[in-house]
Parts: structure tokens; C-alpha cells; sequence
């Protein structure tokens, strides 16, 4: 006969199956005794009490609830946060009624009979107002996802609190794990590090979006200095999120050091283009070449800056297409910004006249029609200057400026062509184009070949 002796590896395996085991079988019992409590008279009773309440509240929402929204549609004009209360309310009517509806019975119950016949309606009633209150609370999380998860999380430490099986459950947890040196991991402790984490993470955000509200509004703070500030409050908030989270779970960082240094070389190697764009995008905030808003040419590239990232920067054309430029390439190219120090800028057009046209009134029409345009400044001189005697015409150079070129620069130059064109189709000045004449002499016979 074969003996197999145990280890003490295998009994500290088996110590938590058994453990498992042992507060699985506990909550079965309780849940045996609680199924057959459900079939003793009065608590039989206090179920269908339960059921004729629920019915009666769906009845009332059938009646009422078309009655409260034609009300809610009466008034239109009131404002958004109180609608959109009115909109939840509307939507949970026969939670409201039956938690009501309970809470009368039970009271008055407790009046005229025994408090031992309302228990069960006293738990029922706990778990209907928890439940409703979770809902209306996690109304203030925007995010779906999130809200569903806190939600149901919520939903089910409320559950287990108020049957008074939140210790079994937290044993339950508990025992499933695996140690990693003095530092035991198991399912209790992950559930512990989501909520904390997600605590923080939200008071994080919140005070966050507070704090980026502020300094936006503050006009004493440069644009790009406030989308500095801002980035730095982003990560000293959720820095101190996560590093105090993951204290209140009692992790050592300490022992992580050696594990994040290696990391940390590994990645600056393979991430050495991001870690360029992140110093540069710092860079970039603070000697403040560029902020948001401004008219930037890079290569082919010609917009305005819709926005600063850690690690490009957003360019919207005037064709709506959205450029996301890395932050190292408006470090290291040369980059035309419009509006770097002014709003103003100076446009060149040329154009060509014919020579028996006067020159000095050719540049006379040309900056009355060029100020003729409502874009042009009027307040800066129009010129018009010639710069050179062509083949077939006077060349001219006419200059102008303008103060938004957010606008567009191509639809400036035609509005100021086509008044160009205009006027000097009022005063008689055209504008030349090449022309050639063919003579066929006598006796010469004139082959035309057409290539293929």
C-alpha cells in the first residue's frame, strides 16, 4: 500500500480550498433556512402584501404618469437641471410609489399588530429604498460605463449589508488568493482597490475639472500657460489618486523600485520619439512660440491651432480636416505662425495691364478697389508698386492687409481680384494676354504633322 505524505506546500494549498468550502456550505445552510422561513404563514403573508404593493404602484404609474409628463411638457421653460430632474423622477415613478406605498404598510402595521409580522416587509422596504437612492445618486456620474459599474457595486453591498451577509461575503473573498512574497493578493483586496481607486480617481477628476475651469476663465493667464497649468494639475491630482490608493491597500512601493527602474530603461529606449514629444510639448507651453488659436503654416499645412496636447498638437484646416502634428516637428521645422506676436497680415497679388494704360491711375484704381473689400484694413496703407516691364504688359505688385486670417487667405485674394476685375472694367484698363500671329507666305506650302 502506497503512503503519501503531506508537504506543507500542499496544505497551504489546500488550507484555502477548504477555507472556501467551509463558507460556502455556511451560505447555503443560511440560504436553506431562509427559503423555508418563506413558507411559514405570516412571512408567506408579508410576500404577497409585498407583491399587492408592487402591483398597486404600477397601477398608479399607468394612471399618473402620462398626467406628470404632459405636466412636465407645460413647462418648457424651466431650467435644464430641473428637467432633467423631473426626467429621472419620471422614469423611476413606480419605485417611488411602491417604496412609499411599503413604508405606509409597515408603519402601519407596526400600529396594530406585531413588529415581528412586518419584518420581512422591513427588509423588503430597506432594499427598495437603497436600491432607489443608489440610482438617484449615481445620476451625477456622466460616464454610462462607470455609472452601471458603481451602480451594480453599490447595488450589492447594500444587498449584503442590510441580509447581514457582508461578513461572510468579505471571508468569501478573502480566502481566494495567492501570496507574492509578504504581500497577498485576493479577490477582497481587488474589490477594495477598485472602490478606493475609483474614489479617488473621481474626487481627482472633480476637483480637476474645478480647478481647469478657473484658470481658463482667469484672462491674466496666457493660453498657453493655462493649457500648462492645467496639464500639471491633471497629473499632481491623479498622481496623488493613484499613489494614495495604493497606500490605502497597504502595498509597499518600495519593493517596486528595482522592478519600475528596469521598466523605466526599457521604455525610454523603445519610447524615445514620445518622450521627445512630451519635452517638446513642454517646451512648446512654456517659451509660448504657440497657443491655441493661432494661424501656423507647417509645409502644406495652413490653419489654426484648435488645441495643445501632451503630445501633438491639433491643426484644423480651413477645409475642416484636423492635423495632429507631433510637438517635435514644431520644435525642429520651421514653422510660419501668422499670429505669433499681431493678428495682422500683409497679402500680396500680381497682376498685368497693357501699356497704353496710365500707370499712375492703374495704381490709384487698384487700392480703391482693393479697400473696397470688406476684409482689407483700412487703417493700414493699400500699395501698389510696379515691378517690371513684361512682354506683353505692365507688371504690378498690390499689397493689402488683413486682421483674421482665420478667415482664409484664398478667398481674400479672389474677393479682391474680382474687384480688380470690376474696376477696371469701369474705367476701360485691360488686361493683356499673350498673343501670336501666323503668316503664310506666298509659294511656301505650310505642312502640319499631328504627332502621335
Amino acid at each position: 500500500m502506497a503512503i503519501h505524505e503531506s508537504t506543507p506546500d500542499n496544505d497551504a494549498a489546500e488550507a484555502p480550498l477548504d477555507e472556501v468550502i467551509s463558507i460556502g456550505s455556511d451560505l447555503f445552510s443560511q440560504g436553506q433556512v431562509f427559503v423555508e422561513s418563506m413558507f411559514r404563514p405570516w412571512n408567506f403573508y408579508q410576500l404577497l402584501i409585498a407583491l399587492g404593493v408592487f402591483f398597486v404602484a404600477h397601477v398608479l404609474r399607468a394612471i399618473l404618469g402620462p398626467r406628470i409628463r404632459a405636466w412636465m411638457g407645460a413647462r418648457a421653460n424651466w431650467p435644464k437641471w430641473r428637467m432633467r430632474i423631473l426626467v429621472v423622477v419620471h422614469q423611476r415613478l413606480r419605485a417611488i410609489f411602491f417604496v412609499v406605498l411599503i413604508w405606509a404598510v409597515i408603519y402601519a402595521m407596526r400600529e396594530y399588530t406585531w413588529n415581528s409580522r412586518s419584518y420581512l416587509l422591513s427588509i423588503i422596504g430597506t432594499l427598495a429604498f437603497a436600491w432607489l437612492a443608489i440610482v438617484f445618486g449615481t445620476r451625477l456620474i456622466k460616464s454610462p460605463l462607470l455609472r452601471k459599474m458603481v451602480r451594480y457595486g453599490a447595488w450589492t453591498w447594500a444587498t449584503l449589508q442590510i441580509l447581514g451577509l457582508l461578513e461572510e461575503a468579505e471571508r468569501l473573498l478573502d480566502s481566494i488568493g495567492f501570496q507574492i512574497g509578504d504581500i497577498r493578493f485576493s479577490l477582497l483586496l481587488l474589490v477594495q482597490g477598485l472602490v478606493i481607486l475609483g474614489v479617488l480617481i473621481a474626487l481627482a477628476r472633480f476637483f480637476t475639472t474645478t480647478t481647469a475651469s478657473r484658470i481658463r476663465s482667469n484672462e491674466d493667464i496666457s493660453p498657453s500657460m493655462q493649457v500648462l497649468i492645467v496639464k500639471g494639475v491633471q497629473i499632481a491630482f491623479y498622481g496623488a489618486a493613484f499613489f494614495l490608493g495604493v497606500r490605502a491597500l497597504g502595498i509597499d512601493l518600495t519593493g517596486l523600485a528595482v522592478l519600475s527602474g528596469a521598466i523605466g530603461v526599457g521604455l525610454g529606449f523603445g519610447l524615445q520619439k514620445v518622450v521627445s514629444n512630451l519635452v517638446s510639448g513642454v517646451i512648446i507651453l512654456l517659451d509660448k512660440s504657440i497657443k491655441p488659436g493661432d494661424v501656423i503654416s507647417l509645409g502644406d499645412t495652413f490653419g489654426w491651432i484648435n488645441s495643445l496636447g501632451a503630445r501633438y498638437v491639433s491643426v484644423v484646416t480651413r477645409d475642416g480636416r484636423e492635423y495632429l502634428i507631433p510637438n517635435e516637428d514644431l520644435i525642429t521645422g520651421q514653422v510660419v505662425n501668422w499670429s505669433h506676436s499681431n493678428d495682422f497680415v500683409r497679402l500680396d497679388i500680381n497682376f498685368g495691364t497693357a501699356y497704353h494704360d496710365n500707370p499712375h491711375e492703374v495704381r490709384r484704381i487698384a487700392i480703391e478697389a482693393a479697400q473696397s473689400v470688406d476684409r482689407v484694413l483700412k487703417n493700414r496703407p493699400t500699395v501698389c508698386h510696379i515691378v517690371g516691364f513684361g512682354d506683353s504688359s505692365v507688371d504690378y505688385i498690390l499689397r493689402f492687409w488683413i486682421r483674421d486670417p482665420t478667415g482664409g487667405l484664398t478667398n481674400i485674394r479672389g474677393n479682391v481680384f474680382l474687384a480688380l476685375w470690376d474696376a477696371f472694367e469701369e474705367n476701360g484698363i485691360s488686361i493683356p494676354f499673350p498673343q501670336r500671329e501666323v503668316k503664310v507666305l506666298e509659294g511656301e506650302q505650310v505642312n502640319v504633322k499631328a504627332g502621335n
